[in-house]
């Protein structure tokens, strides 16, 4: 029991040491300085120790340029998908719009080509739906009524509208030119008291301003509007007189009664301000007769493109002189006449 107080083994034998951890077979495997770590350690081995163990150097980290050998990461099933940046998304959104407005465009046309073709169909089948004539925009309290139906989106095939417009401003252009021409000519007259010009001027823009668009404009618009060669030649033998004649109102010869060039050149030794209103006409002239010319080669070129020519034309004038009710009854009356004649005999 002395032991027992004393810390030792009860139950050792009496030859036996008190602590069992003082065996030597245990001191020999303690821990010493020559052991790194615990884990080398194996009591069922009675070999040499290993050496103390050596930390190794540190593996250098790859650059940042070297690709990762790692193999690509999967996305899991509720990780949204990255399908681009954000202006590239928007560019594909706002080239959609776009495309989305033009097919509404190109569905609005459409739409509308087609009402009017229906109403060409309609029209031509001899229809009660009748046009009301709204050329010249005349007022309705006005007693003169419009005379002529003239719709350039309507009637006019979409390649040639541009140049049918554009005529449309010539013609303008060249009523415009004429009416200024007359208050040039009558400040002219106030200074030098010639009223030769003045008088011509209101002749011309009496004359001129009708005229024009009866006898080229309107041809010019049904041959566009119907591909009828008659119409054609019709325009080009009347277009080109008028073209020399906006190159007689750019001279302005004296006494003709167009402010061109020469009458600015002589009005200007007598009164500048005048001078100056029938430079700026004569301006207007040049233009009127340049743009005239531009526009008698295109409409040139246009017409040798539709197929057109002067059998086509003579075919169409003598259908449409036969096809004319007065024509035709005044040839029956001379038919009928001549048969009259010939059986009463001399």
């Amino acid at each position: 029991m002395a032991q027992s107080r004393d810390g030792g083994n009860p139950f050792a034998d009496p030859g036996e040491l008190d602590n069992p951890f003082q065996d030597p077979a245990v001191i020999q495997h303690r821990p010493s300085p020559q052991y790194a770590t615990l884990d080398v350690y194996n009591p069922f081995e009675t070999r040499e120790p290993p050496p103390a163990h050596e930390a190794s150097a540190p593996t250098p980290l790859p650059p940042a340029s070297a690709p990762s050998l790692q193999p690509s990461r999967k996305l899991s099933p509720t990780e949204p998908k990255n399908y681009g940046s954000y202006s590239t998304q928007a560019s594909a959104a706002a080239a959609t719009a776009e495309l989305l407005k033009k097919q509404e465009e190109l569905n609005r046309k459409a739409e509308e080509l087609d009402r009017r073709e229906r109403e060409l169909q309609h029209a031509a089948l001899g229809g009660t739906a009748t046009r009301r004539n709204n050329w010249p925009p005349l007022p309705s309290f006005c007693p003169v009524q419009p005379c002529f139906f003239q719709d350039i989106c309507m009637e006019i095939p979409q390649e040639f509208q541009k140049t049918v417009s554009t005529m449309y401003y010539l013609w303008m252009c060249s009523t415009l030119a004429l009416l200024l021409n007359f208050l040039a000519c009558l400040a002219s007259f106030c200074v030098n008291g010639s009223g030769t010009d003045f008088g011509l001027s209101i002749l011309w823009i009496l004359l001129f301003t009708p005229c024009s668009f009866v006898c080229w404009y309107r041809p010019m618009y049904k041959a566009f509007r119907s591909d009828s060669s008659f119409n054609f030649f019709v325009f080009f033998f009347i277009f080109f007189a008028q073209d020399v004649l906006f190159v007689l109102q750019t001279i302005g010869i004296p006494g003709w009664g167009f402010s061109g060039w020469i009458s600015a050149l002589v009005v200007l030794k007598a009164n500048t301000a005048v001078a100056v209103l029938m430079l700026l006409v004569a301006l207007l002239f040049t233009g009127i007769a340049v743009l005239g010319i531009v526009m008698l080669k295109r409409i040139h070129s246009l017409y040798r493109r539709t197929g057109a020519s002067f059998q086509k034309a003579q075919q169409e004038f003598a259908a449409g002189v036969f096809s004319n009710p007065a024509v035709r009854t005044a040839a029956a009356s001379a038919a009928a006449g001549a048969a009259e004649n010939a059986f009463r005999g001399p």
